[in-house]
């Protein structure tokens, strides 16, 4: 265990031999006899950090069981071009837990609950770098700012789940748009490991301004939102428990989407379902916005029942008549926030309203009813007492059609 007293390369120096197969979790012998097989082709005399990858990445091959040859064949065709690895290799360790503790006066139980959340792997703890430091220093500053615990470590899980997705995206289509084609184009693999990682350093430095321009966007709207949400709660005197928010939730998928992919293929069935939850995030009310999607599947919370159900039957009225008709439930209630997501026996209601509804169809509970009734280009028509899985007691459900001129 690496400690500020015998702390390892600042990662400034080239690493020896044996500080880069201590990395890989292999003896120097091997690093030595892979380099000599020709498995480790940015070596060229020198420890650059991509060679430092490429060793960790072989290393990482052996141990799942694949051959000498086979690591070889994949390395020379440009399969293991690992153009981020030697960017962004894993940092040096320079403090155990008790000593990150102590210096940003944060409890070892806290840091390993805020590991947990922000959903980085428990070993990282057991040698706690530099970086690593200056992270806790920023999250001890905010917790004895005034954020409560509980608070914090919601967000430290929100942060790390959006920030995985993003990370494993750029790798993805990266590989998917342009590692594969110079693979199918028999670029050999160093030359194809220099473009990628040329292309990797010209892209990533513009990811951290792009994502706090729409961080900064983003919270000013939702702050707008938060604060004109208090006042329309305390003009009508509705006052939720702690946690709890009350909202309006929206579920809409596709009818026959099994269907459409074995009649269309899974490629174009998916880019239909790409079409639908863009066509849906582009024309919500402005106090609505999607929470999540699964497969063909859209979950939207808003704040506003009528301008939440008003977009509703705009949406069926707008859409193409050969596309795939959608099928959409609406109710109000309250819901338990939790990591940017909600909870509760009103969302599962909603979820189970749609599995209702008939493609084309927009059904509502009472209680958008008793909210929007009356309201210019809507109605409604009672289907009757629905009993819905899950459910001990029926309850009304209504057709939402855009009202007749």
């Amino acid at each position: 265990m690496a400690t500020s007293e015998q702390a390892p390369s600042t990662g400034a120096e080239e690493p020896t031999l044996a500080e880069v197969a201590t990395r890989a979790g292999v003896s120097a012998a091997t690093v030595r006899r892979w380099a000599k097989e020709g498995l480790i082709p940015q070596y060229e005399g020198a420890w650059t950090p991509a060679a430092v990858a490429q060793v960790r990445i072989v290393g990482r091959l052996r141990e799942r069981g694949h051959t000498i040859e086979q690591i070889r064949r994949a390395s020379e065709s440009g399969q293991l071009a690992g153009y981020v690895q030697g960017m962004f290799a894993p940092p040096e360790g320079r403090y155990t837990l008790e000593q990150a503790a102590r210096e940003a006066e944060i409890d070892e139980e806290l840091i390993e609950r805020i590991y947990m959340s922000l959903g980085l792997s428990t070993l990282s703890i057991d040698s706690i770098s530099e970086e690593d430091m200056e992270m806790l220093r920023y999250i001890a500053a905010m917790l004895n700012s005034g954020l409560p615990e509980v608070a914090f470590l919601q967000l430290a899980r929100v942060y790390g789940q959006t920030l995985a997705q993003i990370a494993d995206a750029e790798v993805r289509l990266i590989h998917i748009y342009v590692h594969e084609p110079m693979m199918r184009e028999g670029i050999p693999g160093v030359q194809m490991a220099e473009a990628m990682e040329g292309l990797a350093g010209e892209l990533l430095p513009f990811a951290a301004p792009f994502m706090r321009y729409l961080h900064g966007r983003f919270l000013g709207h939702f702050i707008e939102q938060d604060v004109i949400g208090h006042m329309e709660a305390e003009l009508v005197g509705s006052v939720s428990e702690e946690g709890r928010m009350r909202v309006v939730i929206a579920f809409a998928d596709l009818a026959g989407y099994t269907r459409l992919t074995e009649e269309r293929g899974d490629e174009e069935a998916v880019g239909v379902v790409e079409r639908f939850v863009d066509s849906v995030q582009h024309s919500l009310p402005i106090d609505a916005r999607v929470i999540k999607t699964l497969g063909d599947e859209v979950m939207v919370v808003g704040s506003d029942a009528v301008a939440l159900t008003r977009w509703a039957v705009d949406f069926q009225s707008a859409l193409p008549p050969d596309a795939p008709a959608p099928r959409i439930g609406l109710h109000c209630g309250e819901a338990l926030y939790r990591d940017g997501d909600y909870y509760g026996r009103d969302v599962n209601q909603a979820a189970r309203v749609v599995a209702r509804a008939a493609g084309g169809e927009v059904l509502v509970t009472r209680q958008v009813v008793d909210t929007a009734s009356g309201v210019d280009g809507l109605r409604f028509e009672l289907i009757g007492e629905i009993g819905l899985k899950g459910f001990s007691e029926p309850i009304e459900l209504f057709h939402a059609f855009p009202r007749e001129e």
